[in-house]
């Protein structure tokens, strides 16, 4: 069964960085897709950025250029270093994962394995 653990979240300033691990319990033999998803109180989750079994990454629109997915696979941890942090980035932060068939990009709404999130709060 697969597992993901988040791990990094806190607190920050507008304009700081931190960085979210995430550890993945996954067959190295597999394919996943695996992305980072966020969550801030009274609105909808939204995916935020994933890298695609192809080796294709992918970020929303909100974070481009100030966020960046990668993974370690001999760890098997999935990164995502967040710079530039702006107030609006406050949410629970959740890594996801999904079993695919060959390189393909996925789509947010086929993730269907989840972390239990951890939570970054960034203040003014």
């Amino acid at each position: 069964q697969v597992r993901l653990v988040e791990s990094g979240g806190g607190s920050a300033q507008a304009g700081g960085s931190l960085r979210l691990s995430c550890a993945a319990s996954i067959d190295g033999d597999s394919r996943y897709c695996m992305g980072w998803f966020r969550q801030a109180p009274g609105k909808e989750r939204e995916g935020v950025a994933s890298i695609n079994s192809d080796g294709t990454t992918a970020y929303a629109d909100s974070v481009k250029g100030r966020f960046t997915i990668s993974e370690d696979n001999a760890k098997k941890t999935l990164y995502l270093q967040m710079n530039s942090l702006k107030v609006e980035d406050t949410a629970m932060y959740y890594c996801a994962a999904v079993w695919v068939r060959g390189r393909r990009q996925c789509r947010y709404r086929e993730y269907n394995l989840w972390g239990q999130g951890t939570q970054v709060t960034v203040s003014s």
